[in-house]
């Protein structure tokens, strides 16, 4: 099923009271790919993210997910169906430890469409990928520093063994060598076949770990193409992600 359709978006408009944030915004993601959805901030890249994890009561358009109409799904149903999402705001227990955070997002074991196993997530296997926790299981959530709360938001939602992850601004606010590290958690993710649709404004970490990119401009996707094409135009750089 490699390079199969995961996540498909049509028409997704989404407002916060009156105000309409997204005008018909589409986009996809293939098994087995990182999409970037970049823009300036307050271009719609957060509200696009919520709005597919059903997380905007006003919103409307197609939104399917493993060929799944999900458009009008509660979020936990959406992410029962193994859709993961992790927030820019990490949104991690503070009074809980580590171990304890990672045990809140357990879910069963995934299979694809065709039947083969789809990757699982342990513990132990996280802390491989995030040393750092490793090292903690016993500590409070809220006593880790911001790159580690980062780690632990991204592992709690693998311990839900998801498809796909949305994952909302990874590289913000976070020390340059935790960056370096989101990098790689983000390849190792992908070598182990979960699919990524990440937001982000940082042009050089989603160089680092994305095959394709939309460009979001005041709510709508401006431009779509490969990863390196977005790299290479210098003219689109300028005019909808040069700060």
């Amino acid at each position: 099923m490699t390079g199969s359709l995961l996540l498909e978006v049509d028409g997704l408009c989404a407002w916060y009271g009156a105000a309409q944030i997204l005008f018909d915004v589409g986009l996809q993601v293939k098994r087995g790919e990182v999409v970037a959805l970049m823009g300036r901030n307050g271009a719609g890249k957060s509200t696009t993210l919520k709005a597919l994890m059903g997380l905007i009561d006003r919103r409307r358009g197609g939104v399917r997910f493993m060929g799944q109409d999900i458009a009008r799904r509660a979020p936990y149903e959406i992410a029962r169906l193994g859709l993961g999402f992790v927030p820019e705001d990490r949104r991690i227990f503070s009074d809980l430890t580590v171990t304890e955070n990672l045990d809140v997002g357990r879910q069963p074991p995934r299979r694809w469409p065709d039947g083969s196993a789809a990757p699982v997530w342990t513990p132990e296997a996280l802390f491989k990928l995030f040393p750092n926790l490793g090292e903690m299981p016993d500590r409070p959530g809220g006593r880790t520093s911001g790159g580690e709360q980062q780690m632990l938001t991204v592992a709690r939602t693998l311990m839900g063994n998801p498809f796909l992850v949305l994952l909302d601004e990874p590289s913000e606010g976070v020390a340059p060598v935790i960056v370096e590290q989101m990098a790689q958690m983000i390849l190792a993710l992908k070598s182990q076949g979960v699919s990524i649709l990440l937001s982000e404004q940082n042009m050089h970490f989603a160089e680092l770990v994305s095959d394709r990119a939309y460009v979001l401009e005041k709510g709508q996707i401006r431009y779509e193409a490969t990863m390196a094409e977005l790299a290479a135009n210098d003219e689109v750089r300028r005019a909808y992600l040069s700060m």
